[in-house]
């Protein structure tokens, strides 16, 4: 069974940064996306990152764009999100997800991947 692990959580300042990492427990199609979500208490899980692996090509949503940086491992299957200058709204549950297979418009859909980690908890305080 494919089991995902986050790691790299934590706390920091506004203005600070944390990085995140995620590996799976086996090797994954290289054609199916990566990604990273939240949720903060009381709101609804959203997209943050997403990652294609065959080429490398990332996708942001606009709350993080220039901010937060998706990449990969590939050698240790593993996804990073390096996340900067965070603010106190970036405060949720982190969520690594994987293996989703979609056209470009679905990958920031939480019902496109099939696995997902339990979540790290990130905390920004002003």
């Amino acid at each position: 069974q494919v089991q995902l692990m986050e790691s790299g959580g934590g706390s920091a300042q506004a203005g600070g940064s944390l990085r995140l990492s995620c590996t799976s427990s086996v090797i994954l199609n290289p054609s199916a996306y990566w990604a990273w979500f939240r949720q903060a208490p009381g709101k609804e899980r959203e997209a943050v990152a997403a990652l294609w692996p065959n080429t490398g090509k990332t996708y942001y949503v606009d709350s993080v764009q220039g901010r937060f940086t998706i990449s990969q491992l590939i050698a240790k299957n593993t996804v990073h999100l390096q996340m900067n200058d965070l603010k106190p709204d970036d405060t949720a549950r982190y969520y690594c997800a994987a293996e989703g297979f979609a056209a470009v418009k679905d990958i920031l859909r939480a019902s496109t991947y099939r696995y997902w980690g339990r979540g790290i908890q990130v905390a920004v305080s002003s």
